[in-house]
């Protein structure tokens, strides 16, 4: 296949940094942006290059020569007369006789170049446009496509602001089979994005789009250059390289990103949740993907059609779009397995293995995507969200915006839990691979058959993240855990008393014998404790431990029942700094609704009937994790 670039630019928005130089020849990382274009191609196989030229064009010319020295050969088509884009190409009809790649001379990028002519290949298009989202679709023009990935229009920049559109971006990289020629005017000035390519549609001739999460940047002004040499000096364009894996963040939708609506069905009801913008802005500028992925049942209920949820989509988009944040894709299941909804669609009243819990979107962003599973999570509001994680085999995240949790349509566990998606992304982003550090430490060091870890330590001082941390740690070693939170054996606020201390707060009999029972093997129901409501929820749950499993034993008196240390491999006590536990402190107790006042008098009376005892079982710990400074 030939290469074309597109070289002929003047770059006015780049300033002094053009002044003397074409825009292909400004320098990237110590070698000019063409230059980077040519060894991605070569590294594919690609050597046949024609390159478009017009600007200052000895300059480039004398730099590149033939292309002996890189090992390629380069044709030069000067462009005395700017024609466009298209209008340039136009000239190169006689030289090519099958599909070929076109660049534009801006652009730094680390595309799997096969995989994209493959794809336009098999599609039998005519031509195939690479599309992601980036950080600035206002000012670049956005792809309109549907569900199978075929161009329906494109929207040329400056946008129509009251119409939403998704952020998916031409990339300025394009796969052209030679029956484009006909759709290019003769020696008149056309460009693809605003002439060719709504003609070819109009026409009826097929174009698709390619969406890529690979890094496609063009360098257009000083402060993408500035950028893109900052990526460059972390190795980010070959990380995200198609060929190697990515971790991702799979984040479910209502509740977690915007305020939860039943049912959404316009997109001028959606409202982002505050803090979400910046926190999935973080995200993209890690090393893992944001991939949202949400049950959307009103299409089989016939509450909403397809094209209602691209607008819901775009608008959400752009509003993330207004602090330079994106999603990389979006997967959305619209199926619903139940009938009796009037104006419901009987083809999409269906069970799925897409609907969450079922694993089939993040399946399906795995193959897509190259995702690797061994350090990606899901982030959701609900069970559905967290057992759709722990089936797909990966870490799970609840926040409490939303749901919270509350659906308990099924018994299962998160790893962590944080407020909002804001907490989640910075634990992740800042503190996770700390904590992993330490609890791979403490396992290591486990000895003999014991299948118990008991971890102990004050109100608030992160026992339930080191409980989620070491839990997630031995399932992703291939050890399946169970949590027993000794919170499910305090007693009520209905049965308590002023006088009592903590250890009289919980039923250290009950506990001591359904641990029994379940090391015996035993299948132990019990009612579980509604932290919120602080009382027993009326409801129960069960746990057994199965042949190989462990048992993390978490709460605040672990520590102080001599009948878990005797049958735990490992005692942990975690502690932070009381200034750090007291702000968790107030925060946890002001999601339950209580007030500063009633928050200042619990913790006083916690220091004299909880503190003393709980600090004082930090003796029988085999290791201490200052959690506080993961925090």
């Amino acid at each position: 296949m030939k290469v074309v670039i597109l070289a002929g630019g003047k770059g006015s928005r780049m300033g002094e940094l053009v002044s003397h130089l074409p825009k292909p020849m400004v320098p990237l990382a110590g070698k000019p942006i063409m230059e980077h274009q040519i060894d991605l191609a070569k590294r594919y196989g690609l050597e046949d290059f024609l390159v478009l030229t017009g600007y200052k064009a000895d300059v480039l010319e004398a730099h590149f020569g033939d292309g002996d020295a890189w090992g390629v050969r380069i044709t030069y088509v000067r462009d005395d007369h700017p024609l466009g884009t298209a209008g340039a190409v136009k000239r190169l009809e006689h030289q090519i006789e099958e599909p070929f790649f076109v660049f534009y001379g801006d652009v730094l990028m680390d595309v799997h170049l096969p995989r994209l002519s493959d794809y336009h290949r098999a599609l039998g298009a005519a031509a195939t446009i690479a599309v992601h989202p980036n950080d600035h679709p206002f000012d670049s023009d956005l792809v309109e496509v549907d569900s199978e990935d075929r161009v329906l229009a494109i929207h040329n920049k400056p946008h129509d602001t009251d119409i939403p559109r998704r952020n998916l971006v031409s990339a300025a990289l394009y796969v052209l089979s030679p029956e484009v020629f006909e759709h290019i005017e003769e020696g008149r000035p056309s460009d693809f994005g605003r002439d060719v390519f709504p003609r070819l549609i109009a026409s009826g001739e097929a174009i698709t789009a390619y969406q890529t999460r690979e890094y496609i940047k063009d360098v257009g002004t000083a402060r993408r250059l500035s950028e893109v040499e900052s990526d460059m000096f972390v190795g980010r364009p070959s990380a995200f390289n198609h060929q190697h894996p990515v971790s991702a963040i799979f984040l479910d939708r209502d509740g977690v990103l915007n305020y939860p609506v039943e049912p959404l069905r316009s997109a001028d009801e959606l409202r982002l949740l505050p803090g979400v913008a910046v926190a999935v802005g973080k995200i993209n500028r890690s090393e893992r993907l944001a991939v949202v992925t949400t049950n959307q049942p009103l299409v089989a209920k016939g509450f909403a059609l397809e094209k209602d949820l691209e607008l819901i989509h775009g608008r959400m988009e752009g509003l993330l779009s207004d602090v330079g944040a994106y999603v990389d894709r979006i997967y959305y299941c619209p199926h619903h397995p139940e009938s009796g909804h009037p104006g419901e669609r009987p083809e999409l009243k269906i069970r799925c293995s897409c609907r969450k819990p079922g694993t089939g979107m993040i399946d399906r962003a795995t193959r897509e995507l190259n995702i690797d599973l061994s350090d990606s999570f899901v982030i959701g509001d609900r069970t559905v969200d967290v057992k759709a994680g722990i089936d797909a085999g990966i870490g799970t995240i609840l926040v409490r915006t939303g749901c919270a949790g509350e659906d308990d349509t099924y018994r299962c566990d998160p790893d962590f839990i944080f407020p909002a998606l804001g907490a989640a992304v910075d634990f992740l982003e800042s503190d996770y691979s700390v904590v992993m550090t330490h609890v791979e430490r403490i396992v290591s060091d486990l000895v003999g058959d014991r299948r118990v870890i008991a971890i102990g330590g004050l109100s608030r001082s992160g026992k339930t993240i080191l409980a989620g941390a070491t839990s997630l740690f031995l399932r992703r070693r291939g050890v399946e855990v169970k949590r027993m939170c000794l919170d499910d054996w305090l007693l009520g606020l209905h049965e308590r008393t002023p006088e009592m201390t903590v250890a009289e707060r919980y039923s250290y009999p009950a506990i001591n014998d359904t641990l029994r029972r379940v090391i015996d093997g035993e299948c132990v129901e019990f009612e579980r404790y509604d932290a919120v409501a602080r009382e027993g929820e009326g409801g129960t749950r069960s746990l057994t431990l199965d042949d190989g499993e462990m048992l993390i034993v978490e709460g605040v008196v672990s520590l102080d029942l001599p009948e878990v240390r005797d049958v735990a491999a490992s005692c942990i006590y975690t502690e932070v700094d009381e200034s750090v536990r007291r702000t968790r402190m107030l925060d946890f107790y002001l999601s339950k609704g209580l007030s500063e006042k009633e928050i200042g008098s619990l913790q006083e009376r916690r220091r004299w009937d909880e503190e003393r005892l709980v600090v004082a079982t930090k003796k029988f710990a085999d290791s201490v994790v200052d959690i506080g400074k993961f925090l």
